[in-house]
């Protein structure tokens, strides 16, 4: 598949075009996720990360998705650690506890988008690595809302509240009970999405 195949895919294309990658085409897609265009990363990094939920070949790029986490620049960040997330499930040799620290300071990113792109990562992380639950409650309860912009607060509390529900599902840790009942009763969250949160909590 050339650049300008790619390009013409729309999301379900891409999905089914994923499945028939072989080891020339991850590699290539790989380095495309360097790209300036935006749209042709964007194509690349949709590619990659469907191939990742049924597929274990993107793994081998582990490494790379990992060092991206430290780069200057922010979409760099973001492929990284949702790269990372949609291969923890061929994650055997638990390679993420060597990077997990890395990963979670990615919660304090100084681009809201990057910290909510985190945040919503975590949840196809916890599944497979039940270990790191306190490790991440932890690190979600740390979360300074004060330096998220005011007109990101509520989303970013909400992204939060949600992998702590998920966490809380599978263990019990109190600060997250804490947290939860705290952020409900303050006025961040509007009713709606209050309604929703305490749903979830029944479920």
């Amino acid at each position: 598949m050339d650049i300008s195949q790619l390009l013409m895919l729309d999301k379900e294309q891409l999905a089914q075009a994923s499945k028939n990658l072989n080891a020339d085409n991850i590699s290539i897609l790989v380095d495309m996720l360097n790209e300036k265009d935006d749209k042709l990363r964007y194509q690349a990094f949709l590619m990659l990360q469907s191939r990742s939920q049924n597929f274990d070949d993107v793994y081998a790029y582990w490494n790379i998705f990992c060092d991206k986490l430290k780069s200057s620049n922010s979409y760099q960040r973001s492929i990284g650690l949702m790269m990372i997330a949609e291969n923890v499930k061929w994650d055997n040799k638990n390679q993420i506890d060597n990077i997990i620290d890395d990963y979670l300071l990615l919660l304090n990113d100084q681009k809201p988008i990057t910290v909510r792109q985190c945040i919503q990562s975590l949840a196809k992380i916890i599944p497979y690595k039940n270990h790191l639950n306190e490790k991440i409650a932890n690190s979600l309860i740390d979360i300074n809302l004060d330096n998220i912009k005011q007109t990101m607060r509520k989303l970013v509390l909400i992204d939060i509240l949600n992998v702590l529900i998920l966490i809380r599902k599978n263990q019990k840790i109190e600060i997250i009970d804490a947290y939860i009942v705290r952020a409900l009763s303050e006025e961040i969250i509007d009713k709606k999405s209050k309604k929703q949160i305490e749903e979830l909590l029944k479920g």
